[in-house]
């Protein structure tokens, strides 16, 4: 396990095409992935969580800002080293699990399939063990339900405790037991080293995270570790979001900032 940075992203920006011009779904993102460790990306929705993760996991290119994956400029990448990393360090669960399955394979060919691709070797029957799926190896998965499909794309894609595992909403059509199988085998590929870093509405899934970040309309509006104080961001243009449950005080959407004794203070404008 290492604590250098698997990926670095500084002031990252993402746009979209819309009717009405170009939409802003990342404004000026700074993050930090790092092996070893569970983050949770959470806010409401359009916040910009899936779009973060496509990102992070080199599924698309930011419009702006900078993103280095192992120190390495990831614009610098050419298309065929994307898809390299993409298919042999990076395990990626869509929100739709079946989207993440092969829907030819049954299960016990889902893993040993990502095991090829990924170029390791594996125990496939242990690995649906791991998600109680054994009494399942043979389904393919459009017999399976959706709670299984969602803890077999888990568990492909964490197969060979890849150096990044990306989740989209990963429980949140699970039910506690479920939930809790998906959970663990997250814990334990990051415990493998494996960063892991999931997109989530689920207390749950916050819950078991060492590190949550929060966006709102695309800002990181903070972040915080496990147990620890939640802090509001400041980005490198001194930007800062307040709470949502502080934003009812300023219901003219203006404020005064005066700095006393060392501390900041906020006022309502006369």
């Amino acid at each position: 396990m290492t604590n250098e940075p698997l990926l670095e992203g500084r002031e990252l920006l993402q746009l979209y095409a819309a009717r009405t011009g170009p939409t802003q779904a990342l404004r000026g993102v700074d993050v930090t992935v790092t092996g070893g460790r569970v983050s949770a990306i959470t806010g409401p929705s359009g916040s910009g969580k899936s779009t973060l993760l496509s990102v992070l996991a080199l599924r698309e290119r930011p419009a702006g800002g900078e993103l280095r994956h192992r120190g390495r400029l990831v614009s610098s990448l050419t298309r065929r080293e994307l898809q390299h990393l993409r298919r042999t360090e990076i395990g990626w669960v869509a929100q739709r699990p079946s989207h993440s399955l092969f829907p030819q394979l049954d299960a016990r060919g889902q893993i040993t399939q990502m095991a090829q691709l990924r170029g390791v070797r594996v125990d496939a029957d242990a690995a649906l063990a791991e998600v109680e799926l054994t009494s399942r190896a043979e389904a393919r998965p459009f017999a399976l339900s959706g709670g299984e499909q969602q803890r077999l794309a888990v568990a492909a894609a964490g197969v060979g405790a890849p150096a990044l595992l990306i989740a989209d909403e990963p429980t949140a059509e699970l039910d506690d037991t479920s939930a809790a199988l998906v959970l663990r085998l997250l814990r334990a590929r990051a415990a493998e080293g494996s960063a892991v870093v999931m997109a989530t509405h689920d207390a749950r899934a916050i819950d078991s995270s060492d590190t949550v970040l929060r966006l709102r309309h695309g800002v990181l509006s903070g972040e915080h570790g496990s147990g620890e104080t939640r802090t509001a961001t400041i980005d490198g243009l001194g930007r800062v979001q307040l709470p949502e449950e502080a934003l009812p005080l300023f219901p003219g959407g203006r404020v005064v900032v005066t700095v006393v004794d060392g501390h900041v203070e906020l006022h309502v404008p006369d």
